[in-house]
């Protein structure tokens, strides 16, 4: 049946614009300018994309089919408001890779549409660092800390963390809106900037919460002794996660493999496919571990613990929600096209159509 279908060849790093270059990946581009579906399309094709979509697309409904087992399973009554955090967070859960598959779905439409699209994963990121705090609170939290003042402000801090940490993740793209980008230049910050501040503030963007929502756990496992510490079946499995966790952070900050071989790991093997991997596994085991402290600490949590409301679950992820999107507005609304951007897009895209006709880099090269 693909066979029917003309799928656009890919391309060599010489043959796209640098923004949309990834380090150590060679070949196989898709053609910048692509149309939705071509877009579309592209994920039954060999592309250096195919499986950074589906290694987050098939799991976002993994995560969907634990969230509907989960509600089906809630017990009637006011035992039901227990199961709610793990609600939030599982749909969280659906949501980042379901957000990240897209991004690299459509990420070659336009330049604009590109970094829009990676806006939207960074906020979807942050919703997950969200959703991990509500229900660390709710489950987690080791017996000595709970009820502590630490307790009661850590969900409201993890809110300001989300949007904070999307705002960081948006500005190593291009700069701050309007200051160092607008809708008639997209120059973002000077190149000697952009290599020097791209990769930290996206680390730290990505690390901040996460280091965050884990400060009761890493206290838990590694910190308390005596009495009060909570230690059950579950810790062997939070270390777990943890190891899993920094596995995929160490992927993707040094972008090792590729980075030692550029053009070996373009299609199959590169850091961001492994980070995908490793991000979704530790995700899994993370689910295992909440579980697990849900239903052995479930007496107790609902003795001592504060009351699990609407407001600290789905209240405050509604507000996350709603201060992410206008963090990605913000950083989306200095890219929106003007006649002048148009014209530059529609110049552009008539020259890089050109391209794809090239077969070689020389015949590139006459084009420009």
């Amino acid at each position: 049946m693909l066979n029917l279908i003309k799928l656009p060849h890919v391309l060599t790093i010489n043959q796209v614009p640098k923004v949309f270059h990834e380090d150590g990946i060679i070949s196989g581009y898709r053609p910048p300018y692509s149309s939705a579906k071509d877009c579309a399309l592209s994920v039954f094709q060999p592309t250096n994309e195919t499986l950074n979509i589906w290694t987050h697309f098939l799991p976002a409904w993994f995560f969907l089919w634990k969230l509907l087992m989960v509600a089906l399973a809630m017990e009637e009554g006011e035992r039901s408001l227990y199961s709610w955090p793990l609600l939030v967070y599982l749909a969280s859960c659906c949501v980042y890779p379901l957000a990240s598959s897209c991004a690299h779905t459509f990420s070659s439409m336009s330049v604009r549409a590109r970094h829009v699209c990676f806006f939207f994963d960074y906020g979807a990121i942050s919703l997950y660092s969200l959703g991990s705090a509500v229900v660390y609170s709710s489950y987690t939290f080791p017996q000595k800390w709970v009820n502590s003042t630490f307790h009661h402000w850590y969900v409201s801090i993890a809110v300001l963390n989300s949007f904070v940490c999307t705002a960081l993740a948006c500005c190593s793209r291009l700069g701050l809106p309007f200051l160092h980008y607008s809708a008639d230049t997209i120059k973002g910050l000077p190149d000697y900037q952009v290599a020097k501040l791209t990769k930290p503030l996206r680390i730290l963007a990505f690390a901040l919460p996460y280091v965050y929502d884990n400060i009761p756990l890493f206290y838990r496992l590694f910190v308390c002794v005596g009495e009060g510490c909570t230690d059950n079946e579950a810790n062997g499995v939070h270390h777990q996660h943890i190891a899993l966790a920094f596995l995929t952070g160490f992927l993707f900050a040094t972008r090792l493999p590729e980075r030692l071989a550029p053009g070996s790991f373009d299609y199959i093997g590169n850091s961001h496919q492994l980070f995908h991997v490793f991000a979704i596994t530790a995700t899994v085991v993370q689910i295992k571990a909440i579980e697990l402290d849900m239903v052995l600490r479930q007496t107790w949590l609902l003795a001592h613990s504060p009351p699990i409301t609407f407001t600290n679950t789905v209240g405050v992820t509604l507000v996350s929600v709603a201060a992410n999107l206008c963090v990605i507005c913000i950083f989306s609304h200095a890219l929106f096209s003007t006649t002048k951007n148009r014209d530059k897009d529609n110049k552009l895209s008539d020259i890089i159509k050109g391209y794809d006709s090239c077969s070689t880099r020389s015949a590139f090269c006459c084009h420009r």
